[in-house]
C-alpha cells in the first residue's frame, strides 16, 4: 500500500520535540506533580514515578508516534489508514474518535483551570492576593470562581489564544509558539530554582524531592504514580499521536520520545525544586494538595524578599505551560476538520472554538450559578474530568496497546520504530503485557474496582504479566487475526 503523502510536517525534528513536551508539560508537572509528591513522601514516590515512565509512558508513546506517521492524518484518519494497510477491520478508527473527543472534552474544562494561572498572574501583580494566612487566599479563591463573569472571561482569554495559534497552521502557528513558549518556560523555572536556592529552604526542598525512605512506599502512591506517568505525556488524548503524524521519515522514534520524556520529567522536578524550598522556607506543609499553588505559594511569595516579582514569574510560567497544552488538546479536532473535510485551518479553529467555548463556559458555571446543576451526578465541570480521565484515557491507552501490541503486522512497526532486534523485543513486550496490566490497573483504581493493595498482592500483577505472556504467545497466531477483524 503507498503511503499518504504528508500534508504537513514539522520543519525539524525540535519542532516535534518541543510540542510534544510543551504537550506534556502542563498543570500535571507544574500543578499537580509537586503537590502529590507532596502527599505521597517525597523520593520514594519521584523512584515510583520514574519507573513507572519507563513501564507506560514510553511504550505507549512510542506507540502513538509510531501510528500517527504511518497513518499521517488525525488520530482517526492516521488508524483508519494503517488498520487499512493491515488488511484490519475498519471499527478501529473508534479508537481514534475517542482519543480526539477525550483530548476536545479535557479541554472544555482545562481552558477553566489554566485562566485560574492567567488571572493570578495579573493578581499577584496587582497586589489582590494579599492576605494573611492560607484561610484568606482561599476565599480569595473561592470569591474569583463566584463571579461567572470574570471568571469566564480568563477562560475565553485562554481558549481564544489557543484557537488563535492552532488557527495559524502547524508551522506557522503551532511550531513558531513552541518554538519561543518552551525555551521561555525553561528559562522562567530555572531563574525560580535559582531563587528557590535563596530562600532559605533549598536543602531541606531538595533532601524532600530526592532522599528515599522505604517507609514511604505504599499501594497508593504507586497507584498515583503509574495514573500521573500515563496522562503527563498527554497519552490517548489525540495530541501525541497527531503530533507524530507531523514526524519526517527518518527520524528516530525512541530516540525523540525519550528526549519529551526526559525533558517533561526534569520540568516536574524542576518545578519541585522552585515550588518546596519556597514552602519550607515559610514552615508550611508540602502536602497542601490542590491549593499549593494558588494558596499557599502566593502566601509564601509576600513573605519573602522581591517576592511579588518572582510570585508574577512563576504564574506567568504556569500559564504558558497551561497554554501548551491546550494547543495539543484542539489540534487533533482542527487537524481532522481540515485534512477529512477540506476545511481551512482558520475556519476548523473558529467551527470547534465555537463549540469550545460553548461547553467550557456551561462548565465554568459549575463553580458559581450552575453548581446545582448535574450531569450524572455531578456538575458538567466533574463530568468531562471523571469521563476523559477515568474511561475514556486508560481505555485509549489499552486499545492502543492492543492495536500495536496485536493487531498489526510486525513490518509495520517495526519499519516506523527502527529498532535494533533487541530493542524492538522490548517495546513489544512491555506494550504487549506490561503496559495493558498497568494501564487496566490504573483504570480500575480510578474506578474504585481494584479492591487490593498493589504492593502487598505484587505477585498478583507478576501472575497476571506473566499469565498474560503465555497466553499470548501460545495463541497468538488465532488470536491476532480475530482481533484485527481479519
Amino acid at each position: 500500500m503507498t503511503r499518504e503523502k504528508p500534508k504537513n510536517l514539522w520543519l525539524s525534528r525540535w519542532g516535534f520535540i518541543l510540542a510534544a513536551t510543551g504537550s506534556a508539560v502542563g498543570l500535571g508537572n507544574i500543578w499537580k506533580f509537586p503537590y502529590i509528591t507532596g502527599e505521597y513522601g517525597g523520593g520514594a514516590f519521584v523512584l515510583m514515578y520514574l519507573v513507572c515512565i519507563l513501564a507506560i509512558g514510553i511504550p505507549v508513546m512510542m506507540t502513538e508516534i509510531a501510528i500517527g506517521r504511518r497513518g499521517r492524518g488525525s488520530p482517526i484518519d492516521a488508524i483508519a489508514r494503517v488498520v487499512r494497510e493491515n488488511n484490519g477491520n475498519p471499527a478501529w478508527k473508534l479508537v481514534g474518535s475517542m482519543a480526539m473527543l477525550a483530548g476536545f472534552m479535557i479541554l472544555c474544562f482545562y481552558v477553566v483551570v489554566a485562566g485560574w494561572a492567567f488571572a493570578y498572574t495579573v493578581k499577584m501583580l496587582d497586589g489582590s492576593l494579599a492576605a494573611s494566612s492560607v484561610e484568606g487566599l482561599a476565599q480569595t479563591f473561592e470569591a474569583h470562581n463566584a463571579n461567572p463573569w470574570v471568571l469566564g472571561g480568563w477562560s475565553v482569554l485562554v481558549a481564544l489564544l489557543t484557537l488563535f495559534i492552532v488557527g495559524r497552521g502547524v508551522q506557522a502557528g503551532v511550531e513558531r509558539a513552541f518554538r519561543w513558549m518552551m525555551p521561555g518556560l525553561a528559562v522562567m523555572l530555572l531563574v525560580l530554582v535559582g531563587y528557590g536556592l535563596t530562600s532559605g529552604g533549598f536543602d531541606e526542598g531538595f533532601a524532600f524531592l530526592f532522599s528515599f525512605d522505604a517507609s514511604k512506599l505504599s499501594g497508593e502512591a504507586l497507584l498515583a504514580a503509574l495514573g500521573h506517568a500515563f496522562f503527563t505525556l498527554s497519552l490517548a488524548s489525540g495530541a501525541i499521536l497527531t503530533y507524530g503524524s507531523y514526524l519526517p521519515d527518518g527520524q528516530s522514534i525512541a530516540r525523540t520520545t525519550f528526549m519529551v520524556a526526559i525533558a517533561d520529567t526534569c520540568v516536574a522536578l524542576l518545578a519541585g525544586l522552585a515550588i518546596f524550598p519556597v514552602i519550607f522556607a515559610n514552615g508550611m506543609s508540602p502536602s497542601a494538595g490542590p491549593g499549593l499553588i494558588f494558596m499557599s505559594l502566593p502566601l509564601a511569595f509576600q513573605q519573602m524578599p522581591f517576592g511579588t516579582l518572582f510570585g508574577v514569574l512563576f504564574f506567568a510560567m504556569v500559564s504558558v505551560a497551561a497554554l501548551s497544552s491546550a494547543i495539543s488538546m484542539i489540534e487533533a479536532t482542527v487537524a481532522y476538520l481540515n485534512e477529512k473535510h477540506g476545511i481551512s485551518r482558520g475556519k476548523a479553529a473558529i467551527g470547534s472554538g465555537t463549540v469550545l467555548l460553548v461547553i467550557s463556559l456551561l462548565a465554568m458555571l459549575s463553580f458559581n450559578v450552575g453548581a446545582d446543576w448535574k450531569l450524572f451526578g455531578t456538575t458538567l465541570f466533574d463530568a468531562l474530568d471523571y469521563l476523559t480521565s477515568r474511561w475514556m484515557m486508560p481505555l485509549g491507552g489499552i486499545f492502543m496497546a492492543v492495536l500495536a501490541g496485536y493487531c498489526l503486522r510486525a513490518e509495520i512497526m517495526r519499519d516506523e520504530l527502527e529498532l535494533s532486534p533487541a530493542g524492538y523485543a522490548l517495546w513489544l513486550f512491555m506494550v504487549r503485557y506490561v503496559s495493558p496490566v498497568l494501564i487496566l490497573m490504573v483504570f480500575l483504581h480510578a474506578l474504585g474496582w481494584l479492591g487490593f493493595d498493589p504492593l502487598e498482592r505484587w505477585y498478583w500483577i507478576a501472575s497476571a504479566i506473566a499469565l498474560l505472556t503465555i497466553v499470548g504467545e501460545g495463541f497468538r497466531p488465532r488470536v491476532m487475526p480475530a482481533l484485527a477483524g481479519r
